[in-house]
This record gives structure tokens, sequence and C-alpha cells, in this order.
């Protein structure tokens, strides 16, 4: 698992213990731990987005749906490969080029898009059993719907 894999695990850990106030403030935090503040790593906003979109979806373990991010590609891309993971445990063992490459096809675009670590985010997630299928995903909305900002 690479760095944003870890930062993933970490942001939720953080958000779950009540550490971090949103999915985006545990991002925050997880990636100025590991990267530094403001580091072209830590402001990277592929992982980020990829994380906020499997957050909105409902589908980490912990984190209710709401509305953290407006990219809707990096969060397609997060969610698809999330589902791939979680139908066909065994595509854990790709590694990340090769999942990337069968989220694109299977979103019908074009192979030759660059990977951007989202799918680091998605393997590290599922490592550490902090994905949720669809149908359990729809049970964690609490009715609070944080933002970016919060």
């Amino acid at each position: 698992m690479g760095n944003y894999g870890v930062a993933a695990v970490r942001a939720t850990n953080l958000y779950t213990k009540g550490q971090a106030s949103s999915p985006f403030n545990a991002w925050n935090l997880s990636t100025t731990a590991l990267f530094g503040k403001g580091t072209s790593s830590q402001t990277k906003s592929c992982p980020r987005d990829a994380y906020l979109g499997l957050c909105e979806s409902g589908l980490v373990k912990g984190i209710p749906t709401g509305n953290y991010t407006k990219s809707a590609d990096n969060k397609a891309y997060a969610v698809t490969a999330a589902q791939l993971l979680l139908s066909k445990p065994s595509l854990i063992d790709l590694n990340n080029m090769a999942l990337w490459k069968r989220v694109l096809r299977h979103r019908r675009k074009e192979t030759t898009k660059t990977h951007n670590q989202q799918m680091d985010v998605v393997r590290g997630l599922f490592l550490h059993h902090l994905l949720l299928p669809r149908s359990a995903a729809g049970t964690q909305s609490s009715g609070n719907h944080r933002t970016k900002g919060n």
C-alpha cells in the first residue's frame, strides 16, 4: 500500500475517532502528517477527491454520506474501483495500474488516461476492511451532512 492508501486509512480513523470534524478535515490532517503542510503531495487533488468521493457515496465505513467533493471524475473512478474490488476481491492482487485500466474499461474511458493515485486510496481502504458494499452504504446516512469546510 502506498502513501495515499495510508493517508486514506489514517483519515478514516481520525474521523471515526472524532479527531476530525469532516472527511475533508481528516484528509488534510492525515496528508499534512505524512507529507508536510502545503507540499504538492499534501495538496494533490486526485487522491483527495477519490477519498472524498468514496465518503460522499457512503462507501467508507464509519463516514456518513454527504457533499464532500465537486470532482465527478475522481469520485466515479474510485467508486467504480471499490465496486470492482468488493464484487471480486481477487482483483486486489492487481497493481494500481492494472486496476486503473480495468476501471477505465468499465467506465468506457480512454485507457491511456493517466493514473494519479486514486487506486492507491481505494486499495488501502479495501485492504483495511474500510469499504462497504453499496447495500450497506445506504445505512450510514446520519442526517448530518458535513461539507468540505466543516
